[in-house]
């Protein structure tokens, strides 16, 4: 029952996520332009070093669509799926580090292998695509208040990335070693 529940929860979060991918896609025209010549290909995403202690994750398969958006495959589809176009396999042997990186705006250490111009326009899209969330705000509660939330977001989302920067600062540099001290402290 506990596995069910577990894979549910992965479907429903997988979807929302292909949503909220394809919502930040199409708000963007040469986002679209540069995906549909790829359409029909695949992408693998695997997490590289994933500690056994943790549940299982990935590898996580999507396909472009003719319309340039993207798809999920699920992992019987992609069990089944031909060699994907583009591997790409993100180091993910420590979860915190991981996200703190994604967190302070780095990117995480990756892999890539397969198609080359697809890789390219990828990595075109990762740069260049972002999420207008006071514009899908001023939807529901007018350009006024959308602008003040977002500004308060930012400010947020500011002070996360410092304190992420400051929490990996502060973090051991290796296996055994001690954080430095910070400087006229000795």
């Amino acid at each position: 029952m506990l596995e069910a529940m577990k894979t549910m929860a992965q479907r429903s979060v997988m979807e929302r996520l292909v949503l909220f991918v394809n919502h930040v896609i199409s708000a963007e025209p040469m986002a679209l332009d540069k995906l549909r010549p790829h359409a029909g290909r695949q992408v693998l995403i695997e997490l590289d070093g994933w500690p056994a202690l943790l549940p299982p994750a990935g590898p996580f398969a999507f396909r472009v669509t003719p319309a340039g958006l993207i798809e999920w495959s699920d992992e019987a589809s992609a069990a089944t799926a031909a060699v994907p176009d583009l591997r790409v396999a993100i180091a993910a042997g420590n979860p915190a580090a991981l996200l703190t990186r994604m967190v302070t705006g780095e990117r995480p250490k990756i892999t890539v292998s397969g198609d080359a111009a697809f890789a390219g326009d990828l990595d075109w899209l990762i740069d260049n695509l972002r999420w207008d969330a006071q514009d899908d705000l001023a939807r529901f509660v007018g350009d006024g208040p959308a602008r003040e939330l977002s500004r308060f977001g930012r400010f947020v989302s500011g002070a996360l990335r410092e304190a992420a920067r400051t929490l990996r600062d502060l973090a051991p540099r290796g296996p055994g070693a001690a954080p430095e001290p910070p400087p006229g402290a000795r």
